[in-house]
């Protein structure tokens, strides 16, 4: 996998995808710090207000953002959006009021909504071998769990040294970085067919709605996010409140997540060489389902010991799932790109996929304190088996092709 590092842009790139990933973490504990800082005891609310801009941002913005890119160059694009961030970040240890908060929030993730989606679309422009590219995705899925692993442990070894202030430096300095990567890698020029289309494609959703593959997309998007939502809502209350153990079980919960979705990111370059996207992708999502039906069987009969290697194997399995769908979604994408614009198709996948996150991050957080965590997870395994039967009815292309 790591082969494709020899490639000197997309050595450039995903250094600088790392940096930006490494930068993101830190803010995300120096911003819980800083709404503490200013609003006491109402921080939670600070935060839930700020997560939300966020989504907000990705839903709204990525879309536009992907079909105006199509005509930019990209290079300049990528790095301004960076350096944009890096001037947001710079900014939050100035604030002394939660509005201004909300702005900067509001002016960084709507950068970070400009970057993402254009960033994914130019690596199959870098990697033109389809091989190449599948080893970039696997690497990507790896950076993106291997740095919501090591983040917090950097930004706690940190904070026993300097302030919260110092990790927003490091936040601007992960983007600042970033963008002089992004400036110092020979990227290639737009293609012919990025040209805007018609019919609805412009923002990208277009395909999302007429492409058999891509409307199982959405669905599959659905159950990655019933899953994911679950862990990152409901972890904290199941651990500490359900199972009674102490905070490190948590961060020991949120890693057998990670560890299975790093498993599958390291095993499916040679699987989906073999057997396609298809045969992964679909039954992800029964997948899904079953990790969900497990832990909510766990939590409603297992208790004390028992229950705790039984959570960490589903979350485990969730994991694995959610791999098993988002790795090879560059691939699907990358595939319908011959009739429509790389970047606005990336940027809508942005969009829709965050999308499904209005839904359920609340869902999860409203359920679990109302219905209890073994409901819950009830609801959301059927949530996410719904999806999975979606997917399979809409995605009836067996072999892979640039349009069907």
């Amino acid at each position: 996998m790591l082969r494709v590092l020899a490639h000197p842009a997309y050595r450039r790139l995903f250094t600088a995808q790392v940096l930006a990933l490494l930068g993101t973490g830190l803010a995300t504990v120096a911003l819980g710090l800083l709404a503490y800082d200013l609003a006491g005891a109402d921080a939670g609310t600070v935060l839930g207000t700020a997560l939300t801009i966020k989504m907000v941002a990705y839903v709204s913005v990525s879309p536009l953002v992907g079909a105006v890119a199509a005509r930019l160059p990209r290079r300049a694009f990528l790095a301004a959006a960076s350096a944009l961030r890096a001037v947001c970040a710079l900014g939050l240890p100035l604030v002394d009021q939660v509005w201004q908060v909300y702005l900067l929030i509001l002016l960084l993730q709507t950068a970070s909504a400009a970057f993402t989606p254009v960033f994914q679309a130019t690596i199959p422009d870098v990697l033109t071998d389809e091989r190449d590219y599948t080893r970039a995705l696997s690497l990507s899925r790896l950076a993106y769990d291997l740095e919501s692993l090591a983040s917090p442990l950097i930004a706690a070894a940190l904070l026993t040294v300097v302030g919260y202030d110092t990790l927003f430096l490091g936040t601007g300095a992960g983007f600042l970085a970033a963008s002089v990567l992004v400036l110092a890698a020979p990227l290639p020029g737009g293609r012919a067919e990025e040209a805007p289309a018609r019919n609805g494609s412009l923002l990208g959703v277009g395909p999302f709605l007429r492409v058999p593959r891509l409307r199982a997309l959405l669905a599959m998007n659905l159950a990655v996010a019933s899953a994911t939502a679950v862990v990152l809502v409901n972890t904290v209350v199941i651990v500490r409140d359900g199972l009674g153990r102490e905070q490190s079980a948590v961060a020991l919960a949120l890693g057998a997540f990670g560890a299975g979705s790093m498993a599958v990111a390291l095993l499916l370059p040679r699987v989906l060489e073999r057997t396609g996207d298809r045969p992964v992708m679909l039954p992800a999502g029964f997948v899904l389902a079953l990790g969900l039906a497990g832990a909510a069987l766990t939590l409603s009969e297992a208790t004390g010991t028992a229950a705790w290697p039984g959570l960490l194997a589903c979350w485990c399995l969730l994991g694995a799932g959610t791999s098993l769908v988002l790795t090879p979604t560059g691939r699907l994408l990358r595939r319908t790109g011959g009739s429509h614009p790389l970047p606005s198709l990336f940027a809508a996948q942005f969009a829709l996929s965050h999308a499904c996150f209005l839904l359920t991050y609340p869902l999860a957080g409203w359920l679990g304190a109302r219905a209890g965590q073994p409901l819950t997870l009830g609801v959301f395994a059927l949530l996410a088996l719904g999806a999975a039967g979606a997917a399979t009815v809409l995605w009836r292309d067996r072999v892979p092709t640039r349009t069907a």
